[in-house]
């Protein structure tokens, strides 16, 4: 949010070099927090296929309690994903902004 706020009203003495420093930083950040939930969604979502695989191949009851649970952890964790993934994509939007404006000053 500060972020766009600095790009839409950006102060006359700004230096676009330390945000862009910053920007960068933050960005890694991000994308280390999606590929972290990228993994875990993945293992959640294979989790839960193979646990439907044994009740369709088995047809054992308490499986579906546990594919309950799973799918109880991963919708989340998909709805989380698709949230981070946006963020980043903004966020590269706003780098691009941003580098834009510091060759704008040099």
């Amino acid at each position: 949010m500060k972020i766009d706020t600095l790009l839409a009203q950006p102060p006359e003495d700004v230096q676009w070099e330390p945000i862009l420093q910053e920007h960068l930083t933050q960005v890694s950040f991000f994308q280390h927090e999606r590929l972290v939930h990228l993994i875990v969604t993945v293992t959640f979502a294979i989790l839960t296929m193979i646990a439907l695989a044994i009740y369709c191949i088995a047809e054992y009851i308490p499986v579906l309690a546990l594919i309950a649970l799973l799918l109880v952890l991963l919708v989340p964790y998909i709805g989380h994903y698709y949230t981070l993934e946006n963020e980043v994509q903004k966020m590269y939007r706003q780098y691009d902004e941003i580098l834009r404006r510091v060759k704008r000053e040099t």
